[in-house]
């Protein structure tokens, strides 16, 4: 029999006590922290155990700041659950101005983070007005993502911060950024082996599945790669320096440089980089997808497009080639694994790919092949989900109405989704963070199983690698960042967090 969190704000019986949460939380009142713990493990319970804190001080209001809305929307639900206050409101931008004024006086507000900057900037809301600041999926806190600016319109203020993430970024100059942006103090982490937290995991198995591209498909791959091959040679004579291994992120670090000092290498370097992406889709997503990317980059026009699309003799007959394989149902051979992965696992199933093309090729096969599914991608765009759908869509899934769910990357974040069995990658990511978050989908309540699906010869196998090196990489990220804080802290006590490195 477990025992339940006894705190005044917080409802009788109706949060689980661990300890670890409670010691994490202990930590974050006590000084501006970032939480780092899987998945699944109640990030979101020790949330409401710093905000229950704050709430009884009574200096100031509560801020959660979550960056989809369906995940504030998450957030929101959990509190007003939880909580004994009723003053807790969800603001996000489908809120007129009028309204979202009178909400920003809430004791507790949920909002997502545009609408929080854009609000503040406009001085609908003040930062004095809050004595806590949440940031949820805290590893966004870099570049200009919305949740800088709003740490900068706290910079001045005596605000406590709580970050929370299941990891921190694998380089260090971005986990630095984040730490210093949100004068961080110290990192809480826990990992699945800690002592405290291993009683509540559960085993994750990871499968490795390799499948070999058809030979339409392989013959399509060689096309591309000619004509690739061209535009390298011709950057190569017009003086750019490239590596041996032909990279698309190589190529996007040099477009200012070719575009303010090597002009005539314009057209063969951003016709280069157009083919890049054309071939990471066909080799990643498949035929359909494919075939889409290219008719969309056509509609844009632009610098080569022309040449490429009706002159360029290999890049044409790889078009030519792809709708003839589509038309005749070929598609990525993925696609066939699928049913016998889902097979092999009873119960539901998720299934990520970064693509919103392969979303509808997927769901649409496995309508054929007899399997319930459903959809969930963002709001962007024609056929885009609204929150309301996006909400109701997950509501679907946890309630059993369809089996698989076929997700782009708003799936991947913080979504408690439901009791998930399996979850598939239909594509690698060469993200440390989003692996982390796309696996921390299964294996909350029961064993769970993690499928990685691979073409060989293609951009998922050096996608493979370079996530492997990241994991390793942000394994030890929160140690590094914690000596660096102690360091700072004892050579500058004067000083809170990274002040050191500014």
């Amino acid at each position: 029999m477990f025992e339940f969190l006894e705190k005044k704000y917080v409802k009788k019986d109706s949060i689980e006590k661990r300890d670890y949460q409670v010691n994490l939380a202990n930590q974050a009142i006590k000084e501006n922290c970032i939480v780092v713990l899987p998945t699944g493990l109640g990030k979101t319970a020790i949330a409401l155990n710093v905000i229950a804190e704050y709430l009884a001080k009574g200096t100031g209001g509560i801020l959660f700041l979550a960056p989809t809305r369906v995940l504030v929307n998450q957030h929101f639900e959990f509190l007003k659950n939880n909580l004994t206050l009723d003053d807790i409101s969800l603001i996000t931008g489908e809120d007129p101005i009028v309204k979202r004024t009178k909400l920003w006086n809430n004791s507790v507000v949920c909002a997502t983070p545009e609408i929080a900057k854009n609000d503040l900037d406009r001085q609908i809301v003040k930062p004095e007005q809050f004595s806590l600041v949440v940031f949820d999926e805290v590893h966004r806190t870099i570049g200009d993502y919305a949740y800088s600016g709003i740490a900068q319109r706290f910079e001045n203020s005596d605000v406590r911060i709580l970050g929370m993430t299941a990891t921190l970024p694998s380089e260090k100059d971005k986990a630095t950024e984040i730490l210093t942006k949100l004068r961080i103090a110290s990192v809480a982490e826990r990992t699945e082996d800690s002592p405290d937290v291993k009683p509540y995991t559960q085993e994750t198995n990871t499968e490795w599945i390799n499948v070999e591209l058809p030979p339409e498909m392989k013959s399509i791959q060689t096309l591309l790669k000619l004509a690739l091959d061209e535009r390298y040679d011709v950057l190569k004579k017009n003086g750019i320096k490239l590596a041996e291994q032909q990279s698309l992120s190589a190529l996007l670090r040099i477009r200012q440089f070719v575009l303010n000092q090597n002009r005539r290498s314009a057209k063969p370097l951003f016709t280069a980089i157009r083919i890049h992406y054309a071939l990471n889709i066909l080799e990643a997503h498949g035929i359909t997808p494919f075939l889409k990317f290219c008719e969309r980059a056509q509609a844009k026009k632009g610098v080569g497009v022309k040449e490429l699309f009706e002159v360029d003799p290999n890049f044409t007959k790889a078009i030519n080639l792809a709708k003839e394989a589509q038309s005749r149902g070929i598609e990525h051979s993925k696609i066939s694994k699928l049913k016998q992965v889902i097979e092999s696992v009873p119960g539901k199933a998720l299934i990520f790919t970064s693509y919103r093309d392969s979303v509808d090729v997927i769901y649409n096969k496995l309508t054929e092949m007899g399997i319930s599914a459903g959809i969930l991608i963002g709001k962007a765009g024609e056929t885009g989900l609204k929150q309301k759908k996006q909400i109701e869509t997950v509501r679907q899934f946890r309630d059993g109405l369809f089996r698989v769910l076929v997700a782009t990357r708003v799936g991947e974040e913080g979504l408690d989704i439901a009791e998930v069995n399996q979850v598939i990658f239909y594509d690698n990511v060469p993200s440390s963070i989003r692996y982390v978050q796309r696996r921390g989908r299964t294996g909350r309540k029961d064993t769970g199983k993690l499928v990685v699906l691979i073409a060989k010869n293609t951009i998922d196998e050096t996608y493979y690698w370079i996530g492997k090196r990241k994991m390793s990489a942000a394994k030890s990220m929160g140690e590094k960042m914690t000596k660096v804080l102690q360091k700072n802290n004892g050579v500058e006590s004067q000083k809170t967090g990274l002040d050191a490195f500014i």
